[in-house]
């Protein structure tokens, strides 16, 4: 299988290009995509400089079965691309899909506004002029002005260069008077359900760990606690399991089979649940993705990713391509594991029919999180809750707080993973002003992706529909910012929610409506 073109970063063997248009979007992203088509309805004349190869960010790449809370709290555009995916298999709406599906549709709705991307788009410098973004130019001498910008990046790239303020990690629960926030044991989900030895030589402490657990450092154990720490990250990985469509699991270019002794050791314990989240998508296809103590994500191996340098990216890009590869012929063909798991593992395989430049396999790393914005404005687990709420909404989550692990580690002779965080939401409003930076760092960037978030809201927020929400917003609060040649700070809330409204957003949701996720839950499992 031939891999050579999966990668996040190279440097760009591109010819320089110098692009000048009314607003700039940097990521082409759903959200980003979202956004320019919403200002290109608006009048402005709009590019989108993309850092990879592909569009539709993790949408296009596996994540196929859609995260969503409610679906009357997805309107607009958001609610659009998933009436454009039922319209390409001939159905009202359809809420799962191939990636495939997802990149025609993105490719079509594109074109249908005649927006172009600029593709192996990375930035090296933003040139600031008085307190707004000038240009970004890119590694390969490309240059992108604008007169506003969009960054709508996984990883807030020109945020950061542009020398916006930002967090990376967790805060505590003292930072923002949150309940959620910081260090957290004990939590039910994804934890180790049999206790699993943690050393090289089972009850040798002096043996050292294995792969993928560390020690408890000290004063890391309080609950609540802050630190720099992200939820882990994974590959949504499609899978084929039609004889006529999918390919055996090849080995990856790095396999060591002893970084799944853990694994192991867990399956051998009597826990076979690491493929357990696998969800079935069209024609014979799914979207794997990470359950239980030990699974798909790569705890602890993502810490250098936001602040990284590309080199540094591309690193933890191809360890967690082979981790995750690696998993999957391990269970498939090491006859260490139980026969009925590697006859089940293998009947999927890699799809023929997705991903053809990258040997099959998902181009895009799954960014659960990576910067966030600090502005005038930011989300907490009190909004997530509905102990506080906002007067400027431009669209609503309705997903679950949903933090992954953010770290493994040794606790009495056992493995212990931490950092899971489930709590059940209705849907609820999100500030403009968390899109918006403080009006004393810049005036004409708006960052719908990487907002204004602490940790464990970021965790609700960060769902593909709702970033497509707040592309879309953003979007339209540029072209209202640009027609009236104002500070994006300084666009009117009345004007813009009477846009937003127009054009289909759902920005308030009604307490105690049937499909609200709560309220379902409760009447699912009671009140107690």
């Amino acid at each position: 299988m031939d891999f050579s073109q999966l990668r996040y970063y190279e440097p760009s063997k591109d010819k320089a290009v110098m692009v000048k248009m009314d607003l700039i979007v940097y990521g082409a992203t759903p959200a980003g995509i979202t956004c320019a088509i919403q200002a290109k309805k608006m009048g402005l004349s709009v590019a989108v400089a993309e850092f990879g190869r592909h569009i539709g960010g993790i949408t296009a790449s596996g994540l196929g079965a859609t995260d969503f809370g409610a679906k009357e709290a997805i309107g607009g555009l958001s609610r659009e691309f998933y009436r454009r995916i039922g319209a390409y298999y001939g159905k009202e709406e359809q809420w799962t899909f191939e990636p495939k599906a997802a990149s025609a549709v993105f490719e079509t709705w594109l074109s249908e506004y005649e927006i172009p991307v600029y593709f192996n788009q990375h930035p090296e410098d933003v040139v600031i002029v008085h307190n707004k973004i000038k240009r970004i130019i890119m590694e390969n001498g490309s240059v992108f002005e604008g007169c506003y910008f969009v960054d709508a990046g996984y990883e807030g790239d020109i945020m950061a260069k542009a020398g916006v303020s930002y967090a990376v990690g967790r805060e505590s629960i003292s930072t923002y008077n949150e309940t959620y926030n910081g260090v957290r044991f004990g939590e039910p989900h994804h934890k180790f359900e049999i206790p699993v030895d943690p050393y090289v030589i089972e009850g040798v402490k002096g043996s050292g760990l294995l792969e993928g657990v560390t020690e408890l450092e000290a004063g890391t154990v309080k609950e609540g606690k802050g630190d720099g720490r992200i939820q882990a990250y994974n590959f949504r990985i499609c899978l084929a399991n039609d004889p006529g469509n999918s390919i055996p699991i090849p080995k990856p270019p790095k396999y060591e089979p002893e970084t799944y002794e853990l694994l192991l050791r867990y399956i051998k314990a009597g826990v076979w649940d690491a493929m357990k989240l696998h969800i079935m998508l069209p024609n014979g296809k799914s979207d794997l993705n990470n359950h239980g103590a030990v699974s798909t994500d790569y705890i602890g191996k993502n810490y250098a990713w936001p602040d990284g340098n590309y080199e540094t990216r591309e690193a933890i890009f191809q360890e967690h391509f082979n981790y995750n590869l690696g998993m999957l012929y391990f269970l498939s063909c090491d006859e260490r594991v139980p026969s009925s798991i590697r006859e089940e593992v293998s009947e999927w395989g890699l799809p023929q029919d997705e991903f053809p430049e990258t040997g099959h396999w998902p181009h895009q790393l799954y960014i659960r999180e990576s910067r966030r914005m600090v502005s005038d404005y930011v989300m907490t687990d009190r909004n997530c809750l509905g102990q506080t709420t906002v007067e400027d909404s431009i669209g609503l989550a309705s997903y679950q707080m949903d933090s992954h692990h953010c770290r493994r580690v040794a606790i009495d002779g056992v493995c212990v993973n931490e950092g899971d965080v489930e709590i059940p939401i209705s849907p609820y409003p999100i500030s403009y002003r968390s899109i918006t930076p403080r009006a004393d760092e810049c005036l004409n960037l708006l960052v719908p992706v990487c907002l204004s978030s602490s940790h464990i809201a970021y965790g609700s927020i960060r769902m593909e529909p709702v970033f497509m929400i707040l592309g879309q917003s953003a979007g339209a609060a540029a072209a209202l910012a640009f027609h009236e040649c104002t500070a994006v700070q300084e666009v009117d809330d009345a004007l813009l929610k009477k846009v937003l409204l127009n054009a289909g957003q759902a920005l308030e949701w009604d307490e105690g409506r049937e499909d609200d996720p709560l309220e379902r839950m409760k009447r699912t499992f009671g009140t107690g």
